[in-house]
């Protein structure tokens, strides 16, 4: 049956991440082979912005890294996002991630049979000074990266801060709002469209 409802493309540009889920093709979830964009990750938190943007990029960075041309295994990797869960972006950040990999926090998925255990795989560490910083760590082979995010490089255009702050004071009118609008979003899609070239490096563990 078509889909009466079908979905609104919310942001055409960026990368995709395809991810293979064992427990979903075990569970009958297709074959457990999913293709996310960022539509995804807007999705789950209900808005766009350059830290969400930020968490799509870095998984997409750190399965680049980490896996090359094979397929990432949901599920199979371990996160450490550096400082409290609290703290800064990182509590958004880290749903994000965990949407994209299946690594969770201790009310994750606890497992079935011994297998499949998503619990505890996504943790906060040590602070560390400077940019937003996660380490991934390939759970089959040990394989590790630690990743630095800061989307300072792609500037918001001029507009946006006054807009904002009309904004947010009730103070604007319809043509304020919709280039307020215009130019949060235009960060938004520059960041995602570059894919964390410019935003994402690679930096020593803490």
């Amino acid at each position: 049956m078509a889909d009466i409802h079908p979905r609104e493309r919310l942001f055409d540009a960026g990368p995709s991440l395809t991810v293979h889920d064992p427990l979903a093709e075990l569970l009958g979830a297709g074959d457990g082979t999913w293709t996310y964009t960022f539509d995804d990750a807007v999705r789950l938190a209900g808005h766009a912005c350059p830290t969400v943007a930020g968490a799509y990029v870095t998984a997409v960075q750190a399965v680049r890294r980490l896996y090359g041309g094979e397929t990432c295994i949901r599920g199979e990797l371990r996160i450490t996002l550096h400082g409290a869960e609290e703290s800064g972006a990182n509590g958004p950040f880290s749903q994000v991630l965990t949407l994209l990999t299946g690594a969770a926090g201790r009310n994750g998925f606890q497992g079935l049979g011994g297998h499949y255990r998503r619990a505890g795989l996504l943790g906060f560490g040590a602070a560390a000074e400077g940019p937003l910083r996660c380490t991934f760590e390939r759970m089959d082979t040990g394989a590790g990266v630690t990743l630095a995010y800061d989307p300072a490089s792609i500037s918001a255009d001029p507009i946006l801060a006054p807009a904002m702050q009309a904004v947010l004071k009730g103070a604007a009118d319809a043509v304020t709002r919709a280039r307020f609008r215009w130019a949060w979003r235009d960060r938004v899609e520059r960041i995602v469209a570059d894919g964390g070239e410019s935003t994402v490096r690679e930096v020593p563990a803490p």
